[in-house]
């Protein structure tokens, strides 16, 4: 797309863009587009890309459908969950600064640790216990046996997981280096500079490189994918300065241009390695290790991220932040879909599993049901007054 088109869709070609309003609508919503993503990444997952899941009805292969699929986790990986950092990042410091310590962090283990535990104990073994009726028609059988063998599995609650062990560091760092609660305020600075975006990227990809010599991708400490953590701390991190210093209200495409522009460059650059790797039949590992591909991984994602999520942003500021009654309805609702999802989407998928049908057109149609089954689901939910605190 030529510069000047994307500077007048995202309304940032004027030097002096209008500030939007006080009530940032349009990062509620990205939350419920990220939380429809990671129902569509798992969905892929199940079709026949790379990753963890309950339940796969197709293994990855070398197929067309299953190596498309396997791109779109690709570029889901890189970026929406270091979207969800950024943005608890972005709301951490004003509820710490309203709440004080000891309301927030009762707060924070109301919030996140309470449906962490609700997913180990009901939702988890709920959802291995229908992809294990689908592979062999038992059902109760896999509840005593994960109590019997102390497997706990938090499934994607690993994010309020780190969440928590996020907010905990930052209260710690708060109350040793950071400014007083009473006396902090935010101060208006000019954004980021493209050759700090760049630097940034450089710098995150150099560090999940180097964590990844201990911990590849795909290895979990205490539920956690390590080997993404570069990422996520700097983002979680951006996120609270993004607040501090109002950046995201002077987000321009001036100075996030060197930022989205990289990303769309960088885009293409992963599934090249990976049709170069499989034509050469390169022995390297993408996981881990100091290979090219460990190389080109670890560099590539953060340069990714920062130009979708500058992106995104732009885009959104421009074209959701007017009020509308449906957005209301779904963002408000998007937590919780985020934490019901796994037993709605592996139920969707196994109902689904005797359709004979293309891998791809599996993926729209469950995809679809599972994200309308989960808003549906949801709704009751928050409206439970027990639970509405919660979600």
């Amino acid at each position: 797309m030529p510069e000047t088109t994307l500077q007048r869709a995202a309304g940032l070609d004027s030097p002096n863009p209008v500030l939007p309003p006080t009530r940032d609508l349009y990062i509620d919503r990205l939350r419920s587009i990220m939380t429809a993503f990671v129902i569509l990444h798992h969905t892929a997952i199940t079709y026949g890309a790379i990753g963890g899941w309950f339940w796969y009805e197709l293994k990855p292969s070398r197929a067309i459908s299953s190596q498309l699929l396997i791109e779109f986790c690709t570029v889901n990986q890189a970026y929406f969950m270091g979207f969800f950092f950024l943005l608890a990042g972005y709301f951490t410091p004003a509820s710490l600064e309203r709440k004080g310590y000891a309301h927030f962090i009762r707060d924070r283990f109301q919030r996140l640790g309470i449906p962490l535990l609700a997913f180990i104990l009901i939702l988890g073994p709920l959802t291995a216990a229908i992809a294990h009726f689908a592979d062999t028609g038992r059902f109760w059988e896999v509840f005593p046996y994960l109590a019997q063998h102390f497997i706990l599995i938090p499934g994607p609650l690993w994010f309020a997981e780190a969440l928590l062990i996020f907010c905990l560091a930052y209260c710690a760092w708060r109350a040793r280096f950071g400014a007083p609660l009473a006396s902090a305020q935010r101060t208006p600075r000019p954004g980021p500079r493209g050759s700090t975006w760049l630097l940034s990227a450089l710098l995150t990809g150099i560090a999940a490189l180097a964590i990844r010599q201990f911990i590849p991708v795909g290895v979990n400490i205490a539920s956690l994918q390590l080997g993404y953590f570069a990422t996520y701390i700097v983002l979680f991190a951006a996120g609270i300065a993004a607040w501090r210093y109002e950046w995201l209200r002077q987000l321009s495409w001036n100075n996030s241009r060197t930022a989205v522009l990289s990303g769309m460059l960088a885009l293409p650059v992963m599934p090249l390695g990976v049709i170069l790797s499989h034509a050469f039949h390169s022995k390297g590992d993408f996981a881990g290790g100091l290979s090219w591909q460990a190389v080109l991984y670890a560099l590539w994602e953060p340069f990714a991220a920062w130009g979708l999520i500058a992106g995104w942003l732009l885009l959104m500021r421009r074209y959701g932040n007017q009020p509308s009654a449906f957005w209301s309805w779904l963002n408000r609702r998007a937590y919780a879909v985020y934490i019901i999802h796994p037993p709605v989407l592996v139920g969707v998928t196994v109902l689904l599993h005797p359709w004979a049908a293309p891998a791809l057109v599996k993926f729209a149609i469950a995809g679809t049901l599972a994200c309308a089954a989960s808003w549906l689901i949801a709704d009751p939910l928050v409206r439970t007054p027990r639970l509405r605190r919660i979600l």
